[in-house]
């Protein structure tokens, strides 16, 4: 996917996603765990249409079909922001987590949920070849699992503390690109699911 054949997307606010998640009864569902899950499929060489992607999150998730279009376009710009930025030269990809004002114990939870959803979607998704990753990308994926467990315990924001988690949340960006480049074409083409077509975000 070059510039030429589609303008940027850009990941939807995390607030309003959570907003529209909760409208929709999905209170179990939180938007990081949601983008690592996609992520983790895309990353794994999966591929959605706007139809099969919905069915996919309602079945992962086992909440009801999502009816609000506020929900569905939102979770539609998820997927392509994310497709995109792991295919874009420039290494773009970026986390979908709280802002950068909420308490630290907030992101680092929230850091921990994405991973977990990420091992679970690239878990969950069926991929070519008998391993499919390096030494170094299954090294990768154990050390998401072990982050899935991080925590804060310290009661105040510390300069430190705020290093630390900034540290960890680059190494999961670049640890999500390696496994992504690993599991899929130099073009960033992988094979697509039954059904699927290049999506379009209306």
């Amino acid at each position: 996917m070059t510039h030429e054949q589609a303008a940027a997307v850009e990941l939807p606010d995390f607030d309003t996603l959570a907003d529209w998640l909760v409208e929709e009864g999905a209170l179990t569902v939180s938007p990081s765990e949601l983008h690592g899950l996609l992520a983790g499929q895309v990353a794994a060489g999966a591929r959605f249409d706007p139809v099969t992607l919905l069915q996919r999150i309602q079945e992962l998730f086992d909440i009801e079909p999502l009816q609000g279009e506020g929900v569905r376009k939102s979770i539609m710009q998820l997927y392509l922001a994310t497709l995109q930025q792991f295919e874009a030269p420039d290494f773009s990809f970026e986390l979908l987590l709280p802002e950068d004002d909420q308490p630290l114990a907030v992101r680092a939870e929230a850091l921990g949920i994405w991973c977990s959803g990420f091992l679970s979607g690239f878990g969950l998704q069926e991929r070519k070849g008998p391993q499919g990753l390096s030494v170094e990308g299954q090294e990768t994926l154990r050390d998401l699992a072990q982050i899935v467990q991080i925590s804060t315990e310290a009661d105040a924001d510390t300069e430190e503390d705020e290093g630390d988690l900034m540290e960890v949340q680059e190494y999961v960006r670049m640890a999500a690109l390696l496994v992504f480049s690993e599991c899929n074409e130099p073009d960033g083409q992988a094979a697509p699911e039954a059904g699927a077509e290049t999506p379009v975000l209306h």
